[in-house]
């Protein structure tokens, strides 16, 4: 039930959107401790944005799960800004990360909720 956002203002090849979204689905499902085969992830790409008052490469990335684990938080925002500088070229320092961790009655799937 893992969704993470990704929004840039970086215009991505097909390529790079594709590696993106396959290895960040990975990383993610990994680092929260869940099944892959319920992980979600969209890419918002050549989206006006700006960080710190300039329009330079910038990306907020957003991640809402049942149980996000708080120990697990710093490691899966490094490695999600490696992956992004890494396919993207967008420096660390301007990517914010957000994590929400959602009550289980409050995520539905098939027409049920999980709590």
């Amino acid at each position: 039930m893992p969704y993470l956002n990704i929004q840039t203002n970086q215009t991505l090849s097909d390529d790079y959107r594709e590696k993106l979204l396959v290895e960040s689905s990975k990383l993610v499902a990994e680092g929260l401790g869940k099944s892959e085969e319920f992980m979600m992830v969209s890419i918002k790409d050549d989206t006006p944005m700006l960080f710190g008052g300039k329009s330079g490469p910038t990306a907020f990335l957003e991640i809402k799960s049942v149980g996000i684990p708080a120990n697990k938080t710093k490691d899966i925002c490094q490695q999600l800004c490696e992956l992004v500088h890494s396919v993207a070229s967008i420096p660390p320092e301007r990517i914010y990360v957000k994590f929400n961790d959602v009550q289980r009655s409050m995520w539905g799937w098939k027409g049920d909720m999980f709590g």
